[in-house]
């Protein structure tokens, strides 16, 4: 008898510290009914929640308008199922003022500032954003500070970023679904160790944007975005020096470019091509480089496809991409740059660099005619071992033969629909030492004037089991 009292006391002892992990809102004061704001009950749940050592803040089901939602340390917030966190409108001023940034801001405000966010955190560690509820940011601006290519520098004054983390390590975000995210629905800043999984973007502007972190995981996740890029690395000088963003997985994931709504609601719209819809991207934000960099088994639909520059005196190496499908692809399927904007303190000398990329197994269907696979580095500093096997693409065709030089990349910003019409329609490789083509197959819906392939100071090419209609290779 003696035995089994211990045994129940101490089973009692475990359930209370289990349930005195979990801190319900809804117990310090938030309302969940979409009028009342909540973010303060929520920051006071999250700082006894980290103060008793951690432990999960839990939203049942509501609408909890909020404005800054501050992440500590050890604490998990979880929305439940049929739970929102519904961003608050700029005129209530609900949103933390921005941190200081001292000295020039070579990157836009979005990229600079963290605490104007919805959900943000700036230092902490063991974090994670869970659960089956909805984070719907319809309160955040998508305007920036940057105009035509031009940092303004400053904050935008108000909530612009549904998460943002910056210097955090091990985080973790899951299962949520984020709609109308603002500027980014997501961007992590100097991050180490994190996984992004099994998450529902459908959003305004920027997906996932990973920006100088190290050993980060997508996976299981599905980015809608109607105006701008899906997932995204860059490596920015917003930690003031150059830092890369290394050791990165991309996998199984969807990207598309329908309208906004559309994606959750079923209907899924395509939206108007203009500037861009959807991609995987590295860049343009580069002053640091990207190295071991995995991206595999991701679906592209109604978007542009995969873009790796690096313009602003980075490195970028040791790139391995595998088992991609696309289908409706705007501007282009691949593209693989090196160029010399620079935007970095001026006292730098690094050049942009890129080298040992690798291509294989993509399926590519109705692709824009303005461009093909585009690789181009600098005349001085060529792209080096850049491979493409295994790769069959169907393109629109009907483009004019085009006369005059490609542009060289230079300082422009790096997008080809200003470039205009790549010379050939199938591959265009400029300035590569290094270029291994293997079992490539082109075709066309109607005729192209262009070549299938034109090389230009192109070093040590090697192509080996190249079908396209047209004529084949052009030097």
């Amino acid at each position: 008898m003696k035995k089994l009292t211990t045994l129940m006391c101490v089973l009692m002892i475990c359930v209370t510290t289990t349930a005195g992990s979990i801190y319900n809102v809804k117990d310090y004061g938030a309302k969940g009914d979409g009028a009342n704001l909540d973010h303060i009950a929520i920051n006071k749940a999250i700082v006894e929640c980290n103060a008793n050592g951690g432990g999960q803040v839990y939203l049942p089901s509501g609408t909890y308008l909020s404005g800054s939602i501050r992440l500590k340390s050890n604490v998990e917030l979880h929305l439940s199922t049929g739970a929102k966190i519904l961003a608050a409108p700029a005129n209530m001023k609900v949103y933390d003022e921005s941190e200081f940034f001292e000295g020039p801001e070579y990157q836009d405000g979005g990229h600079t500032y963290f605490h104007n966010s919805l959900i943000w955190a700036d230092g902490e560690e063991n974090i994670s954003i869970t659960g089956r509820g909805m984070i719907d940011g319809v309160g955040l601006t998508t305007k920036d500070t940057e105009k035509a290519g031009i940092v303004n520098g400053g904050s935008i004054g108000t909530g612009d970023k549904s998460i943002a983390l910056k210097l955090c390590k091990n985080i973790l975000i899951r299962d949520i679904t984020i709609y109308r995210g603002g500027h980014f629905a997501i961007i992590i800043t100097g991050c180490d160790r994190g996984t992004i999984d099994n998450v529902t973007i459908d959003t305004n502007r920027d997906g996932i944007d990973i920006d100088c972190c190290k050993f980060i995981s997508v996976s299981n996740t599905k980015v809608n975005t109607k105006s701008d890029d899906a997932i995204v690395l860059k490596s920015s000088y917003a930690l003031k020096k150059p830092v890369p963003c290394e050791h990165i997985s991309i996998t199984n994931c969807l990207v598309t470019g329908f309208k906004l709504g559309t994606f959750l609601d079923g209907t899924y719209i395509p939206e108007k091509v203009n500037w861009v819809c959807g991609r995987i991207k590295l860049g343009t934000e580069s002053n640091g480089g990207y190295k071991d960099i995995a991206i595999s088994n991701c679906t592209c639909l109604w978007s542009s496809g995969l873009a790796f520059e690096v313009v602003d005196q980075g490195l970028m190496e040791n790139v391995v991409v595998s088992n991609i499908s696309m289908n409706h692809v705007h501007h282009y399927p691949i593209y693989i740059t090196t160029g010399c904007r620079n935007r970095g303190p001026k006292e730098r000398t690094d050049i942009s660099t890129g080298r040992n990329i690798y291509i294989n197994n993509v399926v590519a269907t109705d692709c824009d005619s303005l461009a093909g696979i585009i690789v181009t580095g600098m005349e001085d500093t060529p792209l080096q071992n850049i491979s493409l096997s295994n790769i069959s693409i169907n393109y629109r065709g009907g483009g004019k033969k085009v006369e005059g030089e490609y542009r060289e990349q230079s300082t422009h910003y790096p997008e080809p629909r200003w470039a205009g019409p790549t010379p050939s329609y199938g591959l265009y490789a400029r300035h590569v030492d290094g270029l291994y083509v293997d079992n490539v197959r082109f075709s066309l819906q109607k005729s192209d004037e262009r070549p299938a392939v034109m090389l230009e100071d192109v070093k040590n090419d090697q192509i080996t089991q190249f079908f396209a209609p047209g004529e084949m290779i052009k030097r």
